[in-house]
């Protein structure tokens, strides 16, 4: 029988490790989530699939954490998705190194995968505009909508509310899907959300986002109430069900108006983030506080909408400037 994730919390050491990131370092879900992702990984890479716990964690050496990184290399994995395993893995020996269960950590001085270079995908104002109107057009000419009379109605506003705030704020698809009623503030404009970290900041509201969640708020309790739903309603957004809505649904509903209005069906909800950074930054706005808004704790991370910025120029000097080339 093969060892689930969840399952290998049963070794002692990973489950006081997770005590650890919970207490101390005050990790969300996610994060942890991922934490035991990489570990289940590597204990499945020495000792099999249907290794038990607990682990013999002495074992592990710099040969088996090199051959572990090398795995997803050359399965064609991201450089970050390396990083990311590679960290992972680090601190958990770190931890285990600490406590005084291991003499080693095999990860210790392995060096970062390169990361590859790229620009985000951003799309133009006039792509916003297109999308931010898909969902009211997209309702008048799709006659095969399935689902109750109020969620039809309900679901236009909710999909026209959430465009309208990934753009207006900029905030990552889980922050919006994770966010509650008390930390919208519309009377003032802005919304407090808890970033990665469980950092908290603030994120003003533009009015077109204010009066599309006003109004998505006002049809979903009608649209709840017409389930029987006892009490409030579970989240800002619902799905047809009356549940909180997933960010696999979000993905899927952003899909669905880009393939409606003619644009690039594979952008994510995450391109309206870096689209927000990058419009900011060629009206004026500085670094820094475009930083403060997307909520990174590095300057650096934020630098890379300067490029996209940079490239946008060259591509308006190549247009107009007649000895452009």
């Amino acid at each position: 029988m093969l060892l689930s994730v969840n399952e290998i919390q049963q070794d002692p050491y990973i489950a006081d490790f997770v005590s650890y990131l919970e207490a101390e370092r005050d990790a969300s879900e996610h994060t942890i989530s991922n934490y035991l992702t990489d570990i289940y990984q590597f204990t499945t890479d020495i000792w099999g699939e249907d290794a038990q716990a607990p682990f013999h964690w002495a074992e592990a050496d710099r040969f088996h954490a090199r051959k572990f990184l090398i795995t997803f290399q050359k399965a064609g994995c991201k450089a970050t998705t390396t990083s990311r395993k590679l960290s992972s893995l680090r601190s958990f020996f770190k931890y285990l190194l600490r406590e005084g269960h291991i003499t080693k950590n095999p990860f210790a001085g392995l060096p970062l995968p390169k990361k590859d270079k790229y620009l985000p995908q951003v799309l133009s104002t006039e792509d916003i505009k297109t999308l931010l109107e898909a969902p009211a057009a997209f309702a008048k000419v799709d006659k095969g909508r399935k689902g109750s009379e109020s969620f039809l109605s309900y679901s236009v506003v909710r999909d026209a509310a959430i465009l309208e705030l990934l753009y207006s704020t900029g905030v990552r698809l889980n922050e919006l899907i994770t966010l509650g009623e008390k930390q919208v503030d519309l009377l003032s404009g802005y919304i407090k959300v808890r970033g990665k970290g469980k950092k908290e900041r603030i994120c003003p509201l533009g009015n077109p986002a204010a009066n599309a969640l006003m109004e998505a708020l006002e049809m979903r309790d009608l649209f709840y109430m017409s389930l029987e739903g006892k009490g409030k309603a579970p989240g800002i957004f619902l799905n047809k069900n009356g549940g909180v809505l997933s960010a696999r649904s979000v993905q899927r509903m952003m899909e669905k108006y880009l393939r409606h209005a003619g644009l690039n069906p594979g952008l994510s909800p995450h391109s309206l983030r870096h689209s927000f950074a990058t419009h900011l930054l060629d009206a004026g706005a500085d670094l820094r506080s475009v930083q403060e808004l997307l909520g990174h704790a590095s300057l650096s991370t934020t630098q890379i909408y300067t490029h996209v910025s940079i490239e946008r120029l060259k591509e308006v000097y190549n247009n107009a400037h007649p000895l452009s080339i």
